[in-house]
């Protein structure tokens, strides 16, 4: 055997052991054995990183091999080997929320979640929606219309995410940490969230709040700046009431046009007024 050979049949080998490795992360990824980020009292932001998840899914992306793949009669895909739709009927994910009492609402019209996302008991998906790999939902979360949790995306229990929400992940932009959502959040129609922000405990975003982990937040109760970096994303306070608002550039060219850039404001924090405004109905659930 040549070296050329050799090497091709080395790197096949190796090739088939990582995407062995990626399937068995990415089952334990769908089934809620492994998060992608987990709570962790420990880190400076409360949350731990599992960098191996993201990883494995580049493994299974690295595979340009397609096939058909079917959920119905009428709606078919055609996608890569390693990520097929999710079975929203028959997995073990779903027999685990069907044992709980509090199986997946997932309605008919155009929603697709990838293999690889975990869902837990009495969660919501409205159609159109998708839900990529990596992504893990929380307990009796509702997902309206028109979101995308992202690769890797952490989605609490009990969130509200409104119609047109998007929940950045890991692969869109390539970043180290997803963006994280955590327990009792309500995010408003049209929010962006990105570059791994993470949105605290109980926090309000109102419709149309953009936040990505190296935005300014302004807090007009504590009368600061709250900032992200790269290495230390954005964290919205836990029970923040969130708001979009401007503020005014400088320079005479800005003035002279009335020129101003969009902002998002800390107005309040999240009282019982608050509460009632952001109320799910049991029935919707």
């Amino acid at each position: 055997m040549n070296a050329g050979v050799a090497a091709s049949a080395t790197a096949a080998a190796a090739g088939a052991a990582m995407a062995a490795t990626a399937d068995q992360v990415i089952a334990a990824l769908e089934t809620g054995q492994l998060r992608a980020a987990t709570p962790d009292p420990a880190a400076p932001d409360g949350w731990g990183l599992l960098p191996e998840a993201r990883a494995a899914i580049l493994a299974l992306f690295a595979d340009r091999a397609t096939r058909p793949w079917s959920a119905v009669e009428t709606f078919g895909f055609v996608d890569r080997v390693g990520l097929p739709p999710k079975d929203v009927t028959g997995s073990p994910d779903a027999r685990a929320a069907a044992a709980a009492g509090r199986p997946w609402r997932i309605v008919p019209g155009g929603t697709a979640i990838r293999a690889g996302a975990h869902l837990e008991p009495g969660v919501v998906v409205m159609p159109p929606s998708y839900v990529n790999v990596g992504a893990w939902v929380g307990a009796d979360t509702m997902i309206d219309s028109h979101v995308l949790v992202g690769s890797c995306a952490q989605v609490g229990a009990r969130v509200h995410l409104a119609a047109g929400v998007i929940v950045g992940g890991v692969l869109e932009p390539a970043g180290a940490r997803p963006v994280i959502v955590e327990d009792d959040a309500f995010v408003g129609a049209g929010c962006l969230l990105l570059d791994g922000v993470l949105v605290g405990r109980g926090a309000v975003l109102g419709a149309g709040v953009t936040l990505t982990g190296t935005s300014r937040l302004y807090d007009l109760i504590g009368e600061c700046i709250l900032a992200g970096t790269l290495d230390s994303p954005l964290c919205v306070p836990p029970g923040a009431v969130v708001v979009p608002g401007t503020r005014a550039l400088p320079g005479e060219f800005a003035e002279q046009h009335g020129l101003g850039v969009q902002v998002a404001l800390i107005v309040k924090h999240r009282d019982a007024r608050t509460d009632a405004r952001v109320a799910l109905e049991e029935a919707l659930r």
